[in-house]
């Protein structure tokens, strides 16, 4: 097991045995029926919440490359229909920011990368004939603003999203925080 791994299970034992979780009860319900839809980017980790206010509790937080959804019945979008339907939630917001490096992905360098960490040209030919156009699916979206209010307005059209809910968009400064609506 990897040694960073095997740090974070030794502080696991650390952090339950302590009982140090009891900061964080809640319930499965959150307190300002908001769902936020934003990039995985490390940089964001702890700076969206604190950036927004948001404690455990507050929000639905889901988080993938790019902050966006790639396909109108998948995971994000089940997420958002649990969000809505089984959890209270009236509001979504989508979070991009700047410097993402989803923005200028190039495909060729990932299936070059995939190649040299031992996948082979058969199953990546299977994959782009059969399932997914590979160098379209692992391209970049370019400009970031467009690429939130695609997502937005994917979420408002949904058939199964009715139109009660809400759907901002905003981009947000990776090194401050700053958020500015798209």
């Amino acid at each position: 097991m990897k040694e960073s791994v095997k740090k974070m299970l030794a502080y696991n034992q650390v952090f339950v045995e302590h009982e140090m979780y009891q900061r964080y009860a809640t319930t499965k319900y959150p307190d300002r029926k908001i769902a936020i839809l934003a990039c995985m980017d490390t940089r964001m980790t702890e700076l969206l919440p604190a950036a927004l206010g948001i404690k455990n509790g507050d929000v639905k937080l889901i988080k993938n490359a790019g902050g966006q959804i790639t396909h109108p019945y998948g995971s994000v979008i089940f997420s958002l229909l649990v969000a809505v339907y089984e959890l209270d939630v009236d509001t979504i917001l989508v979070i991009g920011h700047d410097d993402c490096g989803g923005r200028a992905l190039d495909a060729k360098k990932v299936i070059a990368a995939m190649k040299e960490k031992g996948i082979s040209a058969d199953v990546i030919d299977h994959v782009d004939a059969n399932h997914k156009n590979l160098e379209q699916w692992l391209t970049g979206f370019g400009d970031i603003c467009a690429s939130v209010q695609n997502t937005v307005q994917t979420i408002q059209e949904h058939p199964l999203i009715h139109k009660g809910v809400e759907v901002y968009g905003f981009v947000m400064d990776p090194h401050t925080g700053a958020l500015r609506e798209v």
